[in-house]
C-alpha cells in the first residue's frame, strides 16, 4: 500500500534527524515531494517532536560506530549460521538426491529383469502356441484321414457284404442246382428189386 505524501515527509524526517536536522529540502528530495508539502509537513513532525519532549537530539557519533559494529557482528553471526543452514540443507539435498538415484536405479533394473522375464514367457508362450497350433493341424489332418479310411472301409465293408450275400445267394443257387443234377442223374431204386435197366 503507497504511503501518503504526509506519510513519506515524516518517514524521510525521521530518518534525516538520526544523523543531522531535517530541512526542508533534505525532506523534499528524501521523501519526493513537492516544496509545498516537505514545508508544511515538516512543520507539523518539528511541532509533535517539540510537543513530545522538546528538541531532537542527534545520534552521538561514537554510538553510531557500536551500533555500526553491533551491526556488522549481528550480520557476521548471521551470515554464519544462514551458511551452515545452507550447507546442511545442500547435504540434504544430496543425500536425498543420492538415495533417490539408487532407489531409481534399483526400479529400473527391476523393470529390466521384469521386462526380460515378460519377454521370455511371452516368447515362451508364443512358440507353445505355435506347438499347439501345428499339432492341431496334424490332429485335423490324422482326423481326415481317418474319416477317409473310415469311409472307405465302409465302402469296402458294404461293397463286401454285398458280395458276401451275392456269393451266398449264388451259392445257395448252385447248391440247388447241384441238388437238382444229383436228383436227375440218381437212379431211383426199383420197388420189386430188378435190375434197373441201362
Amino acid at each position: 500500500m503507497a504511503l501518503s505524501v504526509k506519510d513519506r515527509v515524516f518517514a524521510a524526517a525521521e530518518q534525516i534527524s538520526v544523523e543531522r536536522r531535517p530541512t526542508v529540502s533534505t525532506v523534499r528530495a528524501a521523501a519526493g515531494v513537492s516544496n509545498a508539502d516537505a514545508t508544511r509537513y515538516l512543520k507539523e513532525w518539528t511541532e509533535e517532536k517539540h510537543a513530545a519532549g522538546g528538541q531532537v537530539a542527534a545520534t552521538p557519533p561514537a554510538i553510531l560506530e557500536q551500533a555500526a559494529r553491533l551491526a556488522g557482528a549481528v550480520w557476521t553471526e548471521a551470515s554464519s549460521v544462514a551458511n551452515e543452514r545452507h550447507q546442511a540443507a545442500e547435504e540434504l539435498w544430496a543425500r536425498e538426491k543420492k538415495e533417490l538415484n539408487e532407489e531409481v536405479a534399483e526400479l529400473v533394473a527391476d523393470l529390466d529383469v521384469v521386462t526380460a522375464e515378460k519377454e521370455s514367457v511371452t516368447a515362451e508362450l508364443a512358440s507353445q502356441i505355435e506347438e499347439l497350433k501345428r499339432q492341431l493341424a496334424v490332429n485335423i489332418e490324422q482326423l481326415e484321414q481317418a474319416r477317409a479310411a473310415q469311409q472307405e472301409a465302409t465302402s469296402v465293408a458294404t461293397a463286401a457284404t454285398t458280395r458276401a450275400a451275392a456269393a451266398e445267394a449264388r451259392a445257395e443257387a448252385l447248391q440247388e442246382a447241384h441238388d437238382s443234377l444229383l436228383a436227375r442223374i440218381t437212379p431211383q431204386q426199383p420197388s420189386t428189386g430188378e435190375e434197373p435197366e441201362v
